[in-house]
């Protein structure tokens, strides 16, 4: 509901008053953190490949290696390679090249293969659980014709993706609704716990969590794997599953759920009938609880909170520890902002949602129960705003991100959402503060009539039955109008309260927005980030940037996957900018002493202008030490630097990076 705290004029005005300067500090705040932002990832992007995209080389290479910004998990299968006829040419073995900061898997080529062009066809799940695949070409001697079709669907897409996304906004909704309104009753409205539309509701948030989450287990394997939904019967891809950091985080959920479970029964059993017991007591004498009553019952109502809390910030942990937050930069401090991220968007979704139940199904909500969920939603949206604002600048980075990648634009229209719901909220206030003030007549007329109808229609059922005793299905019919007379009884005494029925209307406006946010998030956390898609589309991270009167300096790691093939390449190229530039390159290896390459040579490529590749041999300086003077760099733009590095004989690889030239 309403996303901000009553308070006195005074504070009122003074909160105005500090409103552009609070905009003004966090418009400062996205700034320096997008202009600031460091290279980093949450879906892994295949940053390199040997041979590159659309290579013509002359001799067959011995393998096939890919690159990743980030870990990724790969089977024997995951990387094929076809000749022009569509048959296999790779060995079916997986190479784990990987070293250090190094994410490289390989796998190696039949010896002897013909000219023509091959095809080369990869997935892997990235290390917050989504599939990712690809494919390019390359080609020996001459490029040919190819039978081979690139496939137009990525993993993780088809029916399956879509039963798979379903699953995924089930899960969220659930837990909102089962966290949200458990907060709601023990934070804001404990009477709420002795409410049946309020006990179906938390159920029914439990349930559906659960089932969501039995569901995304069963489709794990078709998902990330052959798109069929027969897969999710196969037990040893199930038992695969389980052995993943996914399916380790399902199983914690569904333990979890199991304590939640019995959280809902001690809130909705011993806990509920104090509550009532203690309302009944209340109306039955006008004294209310005795001390010792209200101690035990505010102990029991404390053990819950407790429990609660740790219940339910261990299932948003589920995700925290296995989707985008686990990787990247800085995870330690991710993790719990995620968490925190979680728990907040439940405690106000969900409680909006629980208070929309409670205005349309339980006639006398009091008005503190409102106010109550009115500072919950204000301390909820401040902890949303940090943690949102913390989240956005790790996985988009960068302006260019926020406005040029589809996760960038969807974080745009989550924001516009929650804007919405605050403005919304905003105008609720109002009817808040007319809750129960009806005019005096007006709620005893409905009442006054509401008595005389329950005694006419008593005296008249009673008539009724006294005739029908003998007729069961006669019984059955009044039974039912009797019911139907109390529940319009109920109705109009409902609806005689005019802030009431404004509140639930903003309310259930809320509601509706909130559902569309919720869709949005879901899509927001299945969606490449922008950081990814950016470093996908340089093939190589970043771009270095030339700086005025100093060379460029880059260092590439290398793995050509022989004996003594791991190392670094150190580049510096001055005054790294058009015009004559001197080289200096130096390999190093692994324990940073000079490594002696038996070859070693370079290109430059301006791909915008389509210049290049121009070729370039060092000269040997000394061991680990090349040169070259007069490298001619025509114009200015973002240049691609590639650098052959041979180990021996058969074991070469190339590495490349961009560099902005001025």
């Amino acid at each position: 509901m309403t996303a901000t705290a009553p308070a006195p004029p005074s504070a009122r005005v003074r909160a105005a008053a500090l409103l552009p300067r609070l905009a003004l500090v966090l418009a400062a705040l996205l700034a320096t953190l997008f202009t600031a932002a460091a290279p980093a990832t949450a879906h892994a992007a295949l940053t390199a490949s040997d041979p590159q995209d659309g290579a013509v080389v002359a001799t067959a290479p011995a393998q096939v290696t890919l690159s990743f910004s980030e870990q990724v998990a790969m089977g024997d299968d995951s990387i094929r390679v076809m000749d022009p006829q569509g048959k296999r040419v790779d060995t079916g073995e997986l190479r784990d090249m990987c070293s250090g900061s190094i994410i490289r898997y390989g796998t190696a080529l039949h010896p002897g293969l013909p000219n023509g062009t091959y095809t080369v066809a990869w997935q892997a799940v990235s290390a917050d659980s989504h599939p990712i695949s690809g494919a390019f070409t390359f080609s020996i001697g001459t490029p040919s014709a190819t039978s081979v079709a690139l496939p137009d669907q990525k993993v993780g897409g088809g029916p399956v993706g879509i039963a798979y996304g379903i699953a995924r906004y089930a899960a969220y909704a659930g837990f909102t609704v089962l966290v949200g309104g458990a907060a709601f009753i023990l934070l804001c409205w404990r009477r709420g716990s002795a409410e049946r539309p309020l006990q179906k509701l938390v159920v029914g948030g439990w349930v559906t969590l659960t089932a969501a989450t039995l569901a995304m287990l069963a489709l794990r394997t078709p998902y990330t794997g052959s798109g069929k939904f027969a897969d999710a019967f196969d037990l040893d891809g199930l038992k695969a599953v389980l052995d993943t950091k996914t399916g380790a985080s399902f199983l914690s959920r569904l333990l979890l759920l199991g304590a939640a479970a019995l959280f809902i029964a001690v809130l909705f059993g011993a806990y509920a009938r104090r509550q009532k017991s203690a309302v009944d007591a209340a109306e039955a004498d006008g004294t209310g609880d005795r001390a010792e009553d209200k101690k035990e019952t505010s102990d029991l109502a404390f053990g819950l909170g407790i429990g609660g809390t740790v219940v339910a910030g261990g299932i948003a942990a589920t995700w925290a520890l296995s989707e985008h937050a686990s990787t990247g930069i800085q995870p330690a401090i991710a993790m719990p902002a995620d968490i925190l991220h979680l728990l907040a968007m439940a405690a106000w979704l969900g409680g909006l949602t629980a208070l929309l139940v409670a205005l349309r199904k339980v006639p006398d909500i009091e008005r503190e129960a409102v106010r109550r969920f009115s500072r919950v939603a204000f301390i909820s949206v401040m902890v949303l705003a940090v943690t949102g604002v913390y989240q956005s600048w790790r996985q988009v980075g960068s302006w260019s991100a926020l406005t040029g990648t589809s996760y960038g634009r969807l974080l745009l229209i989550k924001v516009a959402l929650v804007a919405v719901l605050i403005a919304i909220a905003y105008l609720s206030r109002r009817w808040t503060a007319r809750l129960g003030e009806v005019r005096a007549a007006e709620p005893a007329k409905v009442l006054a009539g509401a008595d005389v109808s329950r005694e006419t229609s008593a005296v008249a059922d009673g008539d009724a039955e006294a005739g029908a005793a003998a007729d069961p299905k006669r019984a059955a019919q009044l039974a039912r109008q009797r019911a139907a007379r109390e529940k319009a009884a109920e109705t109009r005494v409902r609806d005689a309260d005019p802030g009431r029925a404004g509140l639930r209307r903003s309310v259930l406006a809320e509601a509706g927005v909130a559902v569309v946010l919720l869709a949005v998030t879901t899509v927001l956390t299945s969606t490449e980030p922008g950081r990814a898609v950016e470093q996908e589309a340089g093939r190589g991270g970043g771009s270095a940037t030339a700086v005025p009167n100093r060379p460029v300096k880059i260092t590439l790691p290398f793995d050509t996957g022989g004996q003594n093939g791991k190392g670094n390449v150190r580049l510096e190229l001055d005054p790294g900018r058009v015009g004559a530039n001197t080289l200096h390159l130096w390999a190093d290896g692994p324990d940073g002493k000079p490594l002696d390459l038996p070859e070693v040579k370079i290109s430059f490529t301006l791909p915008a202008k389509e210049i290049g590749p121009l070729p370039l041999a060092p000269d040997r300086a000394a061991a680990g030490h090349w040169t070259a003077s007069g490298v001619q760099l025509p114009l200015a733009g973002e240049w691609r630097i590639d650098v052959t590095v041979r180990t021996s004989d058969i074991d070469q690889t190339t590495v490349q990076k961009n560099v902005k030239i001025g």
